[in-house]
């Protein structure tokens, strides 16, 4: 199974993740809640995603290894 662009949306995800923190930590900003609104629906959709994106990075270690080979 390809799993190439899978792989790239998940890391336009956890990109976009942390992006949104460093603008809380730098800032007090908070990107998702400005354009959803705080903690809606949607905002904890996006929340949720993201976080199922930064899970999904952590397979990312095996397969970095296994691509040399």
């Amino acid at each position: 199974m390809n799993s190439k662009p899978l792989d790239y949306l998940v890391l336009l995800l956890v990109i976009i993740g942390a992006i949104n923190w460093g603008l809380i930590g730098f800032f007090q900003f908070d990107l998702v809640s400005f354009l959803f609104g705080e903690m809606t629906l949607l905002s904890r959709i996006v929340y949720a995603v993201v976080g199922i994106a930064g899970l999904y990075m952590i397979s990312m270690f095996g397969r970095i290894n296994s691509v040399g080979e």
